[in-house]
């Protein structure tokens, strides 16, 4: 189990890193810790270009799921989040969601999170709580540097819904008891940590595919705030995974998000 020394407790805060992707979450989440704990410092990782990024989809799904991807992107999730701003904005509102901008004086800027020199700069700071939030994979070599949990807010019911848009696709596949976000430990594989906290989500009329994920950020940041206390007590603890198949989820294409709303309705 991991522990803080009592050396730790008493003689000083307690170092939360938060290791990260660019992005309005990334934003939201270093500001709720921040005000909870004090964030002692953000390292952010550069993002992924477009093309590299469609191009190691391709290899895994094939061009054409990524064209019915990048159509769906474009026609239904583009003009979807430009009605849904009044909504976001009351979610944001009502659980106090703030995506105000990263403090200069405790941003870190690297290439990669599994780069030398982001590997270097964990090494230097030596944190007591490695909280993540958008990045690549983090390589095992990374990780087993590390002496401290490493952290993770899942957007989704894990192990059965891993990947992205978990909440999407438990309402997709009319599995609301499974609607909601995981916080766990991070290890090599793709949302596959050991469970520490879920919790679930109740979408309204008035949500759609924009707004899951910030009723997500919403149900998980508490949680996450709770972990994070345990973590840095040596009082983590572990939860069993809900029974079902584990299966890593993608991006829905188009055809496949119309195919959806005619058969249930969902948004």
């Amino acid at each position: 189990m991991y522990a803080m020394s009592d050396t730790v407790q008493n003689s000083r805060s307690p170092k939360i890193v938060v290791l990260a992707g660019p992005g309005e979450s990334t934003d939201i989440l270093f500001d709720y810790l921040d005000r909870e704990f004090g964030v002692h410092r953000i390292i952010v990782e550069e993002s992924v270009s477009q093309r590299q990024l469609l191009r190691r989809r391709a290899e895994k799904l094939g061009w054409k799921v990524v064209v019915g991807q990048i159509l769906f992107k474009l026609f239904i999730a583009g003009p979807l989040g430009w009605r849904s701003k009044a909504r976001q904005l009351a979610i944001r509102t009502a659980y106090g969601l703030r995506a105000a901008p990263l403090p200069a004086e405790r941003s870190s800027f690297v290439s990669s999170v599994n780069s030398a020199e982001c590997l270097a700069l964990l090494q230097e700071l030596q944190p007591d709580v490695v909280v993540v939030n958008g990045t690549r994979i983090i390589s095992k070599k990374v990780l087993i540097s590390l002496s401290c949990p490493v952290l993770n807010t899942h957007a989704g019911i894990t192990p059965l819904y891993r990947g992205v848009h978990g909440g999407y696709w438990a309402l997709a596949n009319e599995d609301p008891s499974h609607c909601g976000v995981s916080v766990h430990l991070v290890d090599a594989g793709i949302d596959t940590g050991e469970i520490l906290y879920q919790a679930l989500i109740i979408p309204t009329e008035a949500d759609n595919f924009t707004t899951y994920p910030l009723l997500q950020m919403a149900a998980g940041l508490p949680l996450l705030a709770q972990a994070v206390r345990e973590a840095l007590a040596g009082a983590l603890r572990r939860r069993p995974a809900p029974a079902g198949e584990s299966r890593l989820w993608s991006h829905p294409t188009l055809g496949q998000y119309l195919a959806n709303r005619r058969r249930n309705g969902t948004r």
